[in-house]
């Protein structure tokens, strides 16, 4: 058996061997979920460079390296959420709930949110609200074709439910912190349903933490609806140590003359995945995806997109930028599916990546897969260094060669970054960013849980 088989038995063995203490308290509907999980995942296994859209990404070497434990309850202790962290950004302080270790964080401060609004644990929501989650969890993802999903939904326990019910528009945007948080390696699985019903509006902003420095493996999914003329704008910081790894899968389903924005800053962690699945389900809508990723030392980033034009008259954008350094390396494996019946789709995808060393290196391929006549797309990948004669003009007007260096790269992430809408959150992403071309600390002056 290779590496990846036997994690996978070990894996389905952790299942049957805790799976009453999973199921405990599970709706009859969630459990199902489960059952049709692991036999998907019993049959695909995880994913090897094999997989076309894993071809460019080596799990092995990332997930089987070290020995991981799994935690099926919750810390049962007690933090004060303004010890541990501050943000100097003020429209964000009063919207901030925790997510520790894949669960819930039980002592989160009331958070003021219009009536109607709900913001709890998924597994409370599943209890309280069964009708809501029985109508969306589970819809938007496909666990027979992505075994990683199957893996999330065999283990997944808690991580944050969001209703925004019709016509309700929140003004400031709610920050959820998810953090890794053991004295021992530690798998973690994070769950997570976004319901924006018809009409209404909100801005969400995840940071991903990890607040030791030991090992982490963080398996994410979030499932995203967005409803009729609704509009939903995703921020997701991604800031781990080196010794971590985060797969994240999100599945975002919209409808009519919708829209949604998902933007990722990838800062730092040994290796980020960021898989994104759109399905443009009605009319008129709109999505625009962008990433931005900066790596160093033996870290790995990859993103991987697939955006189906299910419906006419659809528009959507994806850009992805990497700036690569020293031994890291990146991927980017992206398709655009236009369905027979979507006519008059517009759809783009650009992936841009700079090396900045020799031994930096980058894989990437954008895909077309139209079956309709009348549309407009494109797609196209470059890959390449600094501008030299860029370099030389700013250096000829007395700037040195770091700072002339470190502004070309700034100007490079720039164009993804100015994506952000909110501009105070911003402004603070620009700072770390700054901080990070610089070698600097990446993580926020005021935020505690970065390492």
């Amino acid at each position: 058996m290779t590496k990846l088989e036997t994690l996978q038995q070990e894996l389905v063995n952790l299942y049957k061997n805790n799976e009453s203490t999973l199921t405990k308290g599970d709706p009859s509907l969630i459990t199902g979920f489960r059952n049709q999980a692991l036999a998907d995942f019993a049959r695909l296994g995880i994913p090897t460079r094999k997989n076309e859209a894993y071809k460019y990404t080596d799990l092995e070497k990332y997930l089987t390296a070290t020995e991981y434990e799994y935690e099926l309850a919750p810390l049962n202790f007690e933090v004060n959420l303004d010890d541990i962290f501050h943000c100097d950004i003020p429209e964000l302080a009063t919207q901030i709930a925790l997510v520790l270790n894949g669960f819930y964080y039980k002592h989160n401060r009331d958070i003021d949110l219009p009536e109607g609004v709900i913001l709890c644990g998924l597994a409370e929501a599943g209890r309280k609200y069964p009708e809501i989650v029985k109508k969306h969890y589970g819809k938007y993802t496909n666990t027979s074709k992505d075994s990683l999903a199957a893996l999330n939904t065999m283990f997944a326990q808690d991580g944050i439910f969001l209703y925004i019910p019709k016509s309700v528009v929140i003004e400031k945007p709610i920050q959820i912190i998810n953090v890794g948080y053991s004295f021992k390696n530690l798998r973690i699985t994070r769950r997570n349903l976004i319901v924006v019903e018809d009409n209404a509006q909100a801005s969400l902003l995840f940071c991903d933490h990890t607040l030791c420095a030991k090992s982490f493996i963080t398996n994410t999914l979030t499932e995203v609806y967005v409803g009729n003329n609704a509009n939903l704008d995703v921020v997701r910081l991604q800031n781990e140590n080196s010794n971590s790894s985060l797969i994240s899968n999100t599945f975002i389903n919209q409808k009519e003359n919708s829209q949604h924005t998902e933007n990722v800053v990838s800062l730092h962690g040994g290796l980020i995945r960021n898989n994104i699945y759109v399905k443009l389900d009605g009319q008129n809508a709109s999505n625009e995806t962008y990433g931005l990723f900066l790596s160093d030392g033996k870290q790995h980033m990859s993103t991987y997109t697939h955006v189906h034009h299910a419906k006419p008259h659809c528009h959507s954008n994806q850009l992805i930028k990497g700036i690569l350094d020293e031994n890291s390396t990146g991927a980017f494996n992206g398709l655009i599916y236009v369905d027979k019946h979507a006519m008059k789709t517009e759809a783009y995808q650009r992936n841009n990546n700079i090396l900045l060393s020799d031994s930096a290196k980058m894989n990437t391929k954008p895909q077309l897969e139209i079956y309709n006549d009348d549309v407009k797309c494109s797609h196209g990948a470059t890959i390449g260094q600094l501008d030299r004669d860029a370099l030389f003009y700013i250096r000829s007007r007395g700037i040195g060669y770091e700072e002339a260096r470190h502004l070309l790269m700034y100007a490079f992430a720039n164009e993804v970054i100015s994506n952000i809408k909110l501009d105070a959150l911003q402004e603070r992403i620009i700072e770390m960013i700054d901080k990070r071309l610089k070698g600097e600390l990446a993580r926020c002056e005021n935020c505690n849980l970065g390492v």
